[in-house]
């Protein structure tokens, strides 16, 4: 067995002291207790640790090396393989990383904006064969160039660009040359050769993640240093891995204070990878948002984006602070973001429920430029944030709706409805209604099946707000086999899901005559529409609806002569019901003969209307319209109308003029 172990150290060309240094552990090795053997293997040897190099060492101990998924072509798992990239000794291109050669920053630099304007692998790899002389942090950079410009899901687009003799050459001296590198170069490596999904078991691999833990012993990285290698350890074994933790360890000694941005940053991104996750490392993390929140004023989009992605990731709701920090920041920034940045702060605004109307008017001067050019998914994001913090803006709602109808064919169903549905939720048509609703309906035809079964129903529910009523789909939405696949598993169909159908099919039975096709089944209609959480109403405000009741008292005589809160046989809640006779007397709430007009009174606060403007909202819209169809006089007293009135007797007018503008009363 020595000897076969030795043979295989001769492949990896060690002479004269490595050799016989390597040879002194491997005599350790083979003398160890049997015992001990088994937690040791080969590729141990190679690292001053002492130890098995955690998770990432005996395949035997470890069969499942992480999460990394490999897209390279599988080789021989023999330990000392070069793995995935085939690299060979006599690879007729050369590199020279010694950092002797003292290449000037300003050479680094340069290399890195010809990188940057590289559009192709194949036009990296021409840069990269014109180069004699390279740092370890050029030859880096190229590996995340190249796994930038071929980023896919999970896997690399073309897989062959491996297989270039100019990136083989590459990753041979730097398999050859690990020992030599700087730590920022190390680290930097073998970061790039887990987004390139190199084979972990590759020698270049393993012998960068070896020379790493031997630099890790040391204790000398930097947090940015640190950062980087956990990113790489993240990506080949997941957050339990032995290397990461001790990398976290030496990232806790140091003073959250005294980093840079691009530090913090870092270490924000590090816990967001999932080393942070169920609530770990949470004294640090307060460290962490006190220094952010000081220099917030320094971060430039990239450094807000990421910041706020960790907040949410991290779900730190008790840094709200922070994220009005940088929300203002993002204000300078909106029309720098890039498309994936102006996501990520969408989205963190949307979980952290803040909204701020400096950001609102930037966004109002960015979004009728960017409609039309920005990712569908941006674009998505952006509507998604107006409808979910109920703000009414026309200018970013009709830029929206214009680019739709040119833009449409090429969204996915989901961005679809996304796009749409704020229009539903703020009662708002735009003046091109026409031409987004048939672009909708266009849609709608050609890929009905491709839609979710509830994102279906969402966008249809969103048609009916705005009085766009959808007669030639609501036949398959009625369909037995559609019902069945709104169940969710073990669970029954959602509620909120029971009462957009109850709606949608009342929609067209009060205000689509003609429509003559399949009925939605009585056990798929909900007795109310107003439920706890999530509604297709909302709850009255209780201090404006005890002004209301107390001024009706006076107004009527008595509190026997009006009803709160009934709930009427369609289904919605009334805040207020009066009946009256033939003769416009107001009859008794109780009374149930010889009742001729019923009056709907609906007390609206400031949550049934749009936040930044007084729009109804349309849930509340809809209700009006339909309790209007069902006979009901309705009385609206909305907040801002309530609010300008002073005292009691004030009151007492206003509801006299808005229940009866057309009776008089001698004294009040």
């Amino acid at each position: 067995m020595a000897l076969k172990v030795i043979q295989r150290l001769q492949l990896l060309g060690q002479t004269g002291k490595d050799l016989c240094s390597d040879l002194g552990q491997i005599s350790r090795f083979l003398s160890a207790p049997c015992r001990a053997r088994e937690r040791l293997c080969v590729a141990c040897l190679w690292t001053s640790a002492g130890r098995c190099i955690q998770r990432h060492g005996c395949k035997k101990l470890q069969p499942n090396l992480g999460r990394m998924s490999l897209s390279t072509i599988i080789r021989d798992p023999s330990f000392f393989n070069t793995g995935s990239v085939g690299l060979h000794k006599d690879s007729a291109l050369r590199f020279c990383l010694s950092q002797l050669h003292g290449l000037a920053p300003a050479d680094e630099q340069a290399f890195q904006v010809r990188l940057d304007s590289c559009s192709s692998s194949r036009q990296v790899f021409r840069l990269l064969g014109a180069m004699e002389i390279m740092s370890d942090n050029m030859a880096a950079a190229v590996l995340h160039r190249v796994a930038d410009l071929e980023k896919d899901t999970h896997c690399l687009k073309d897989p062959s660009v491996l297989e270039q003799d100019t990136l083989r050459a590459l990753c041979y001296q730097l398999e050859q040359d690990s020992c030599h590198l700087t730590d920022a170069g190390l680290v930097s490596a073998l970061l790039g050769c887990t987004r390139l999904y190199l084979d972990p078991w590759s020698t270049l691999v393993v012998r960068l993640v070896s020379e790493s833990q031997e630099r890790l012993d040391k204790g000398q990285m930097s947090v940015g240093q640190l950062c980087t290698l956990g990113q790489a350890m993240l990506a080949l074994e997941g957050p339990s891995c032995g290397m990461l933790e001790q990398v976290m360890e030496q990232v806790k000694k140091q003073e959250p204070g005294q980093w840079s941005l691009a530090e913090l940053t870092a270490v924000y991104g590090l816990l967001q990878g999932g080393v942070g996750k169920e609530g770990q490392y949470q004294g640090l993390l307060h460290a962490m948002h006190l220094h952010a929140m000081s220099i917030a004023y320094l971060m430039d989009p990239p450094a807000v984006s990421r910041v706020m992605g960790a907040l949410v990731v991290l779900n730190q709701t008790q840094a709200m602070p922070l994220v009005i920090s940088l929300c203002k920041q993002a204000v300078r920034h909106v029309p720098n973001f890039r498309d994936e940045e102006l996501t990520v702060v969408l989205g963190a605004l949307m979980h952290f429920g803040h909204s701020d109307h400096h950001f609102v008017e930037a966004m109002e001067r960015y979004v009728p430029s960017m409609a039309f050019t920005s990712h569908p998914e941006t674009v998505s994001k952006v509507m998604q944030y107006f409808g979910r913090r109920n703000i009414l803006s026309l200018p970013v709602f009709d830029a929206v709706a214009e680019s739709f109808v040119y833009r449409a064919d090429d969204y996915t169903t989901s961005q679809v409805a996304h796009q749409i549905m704020p229009f539903g939720k703020l009662g708002y048509l735009p003046p091109n209604a026409g031409q987004l609703f048939r672009k909708v309906e266009a849609i709608l035809h050609r890929r009905f099946s491709h839609f979710q079964p509830k994102t279906l129903l969402n966008l249809l529910h969103t048609c009916i707000l705005v009085e766009r009523y959808p007669v030639n789909f609501v036949s398959k939405v009625f369909n037995k086999y559609f019902l069945q696949q709104l169940h969710v598993k073990d669970e029954g169909m959602d509620r909120i899901v029971l009462a957009q159908l109850t709606q949608l099919y009342m929609s067209l039975k009060l205000e689509c005559p003609f429509y003559e096709g399949p009925r939605l089944p009585p056990k798929y209609r909900v007795k109310s529409f107003l439920t706890p959480g999530r509604s297709l109403e909302t709850q009255v405000d209780s201090q404006l609806y005890n002004y209301v009741k107390n001024g009706l008292v006076d107004l009527l005589g008595s509190r026997a002569y009006f009803a709160s809160k009934v709930l009427t046989p369609y289904r919605y809640t009334i805040d207020v019901e009066l009946k009256l006779d033939e003769e416009g007397y107001v009859l008794p709430a109780s009374h149930t003969e010889d009742v001729y007009k019923r009056i709907a009174i609906c007390i609206d606060g400031h949550k049934r209307f749009a936040s930044n403007a007084r729009q109804l909202l349309g849930k509340e819209a809809i209700k009006q319209r339909h309790l209007r169809l069902l006979g009901y006089e309705v009385v609206q007293i909305p907040y801002y109308e309530f609010e300008k009135l002073r005292n009691h007797t004030e009151i007492v007018q206003y509801l006299h003029k808005k229940i009866f503008p057309h009776s008089y009363r001698l004294s009040w």
